[in-house]
């Protein structure tokens, strides 16, 4: 399956030749051009942190662990929020003020698949022009690494999926009695992603006290393909 590159990040199957697919290789490659775009727009003393968030995928733990160790080679801080929806980790880049985000997976694609998808200070995808100098110096490999004082930082930090659902119980529009007094009865299919985490807790803080919960284990083993 052919590398797809795009301006929502870098798209392709788990295994198989490099250039082909999202192999260990091309993830430090990709990694390593977004670190250094984001590296040339940092102002500021602390502008050096990269959120890092993923889906529940079969192979996220290893895809996780190649990009923060890229990150940390090129001298940027990392802060690892682990399985997070992709919200929550737009969110926890603003809230932290790091210097952008990498969110590790591929959407609506079959549990093969994996993909980084790059973020800016401010939480959202890089604008196209952005997007197309990473995929530029991807293709250039001509990176410089940091030396062994300069190494970044590695810490992990599981309070975002708490702190999202704080920031949607305080919505004007979010009346938690007026929810807790209809005592609504939920069904919710999270297909084994990371939506079997965070989907629950927050309903259960609304009020809602009957949940029947269909694929709600995040072990990436999506039940509709």
């Amino acid at each position: 399956m052919t590398l797809i590159k795009s301006i929502s990040g870098i798209r392709g199957t788990i295994g198989g030749p490099t250039g082909d697919t999202l192999n260990p290789l091309d993830i430090v490659k990709f990694t390593t051009a977004y670190a250094t775009f984001m590296k040339r727009g940092a102002k500021g003393e602390g502008r050096n942190k990269i959120v890092v968030g993923r889906d529940a995928r079969i192979s996220g733990d290893m895809v996780r662990n190649v990009v923060c160790g890229t990150l940390m080679g090129m001298g940027l801080d990392v802060i690892d929020i682990d399985l997070a929806t992709t919200p929550t980790t737009e969110l926890a880049v603003r809230w932290t003020g790091a210097l952008g985000g990498i969110i590790i997976t591929a959407s609506h694609n079959p549990r093969q698949w994996n993909a980084l998808k790059f973020l800016n200070e401010k939480g959202e995808f890089l604008p196209p022009a952005e997007a197309s100098e990473v995929v530029r110096l991807a293709n250039n490999c001509n990176f410089e690494f940091a030396d062994v004082d300069s190494l970044g930082c590695y810490t992990k930090n599981f309070s975002y999926d708490q702190r999202h659902i704080e920031l949607v119980k305080d919505l004007e529009l979010v009346d938690i009695e007026a929810i807790r007094r209809a005592h609504f009865k939920v069904a919710i299919d999270t297909v084994n992603s990371v939506g079997g985490i965070i989907i629950p807790k927050l309903l259960g803080q609304l009020g809602v006290t009957e949940v029947t919960g269909l694929n709600t284990e995040p072990t990436g083993n999506f039940s509709h393909n």
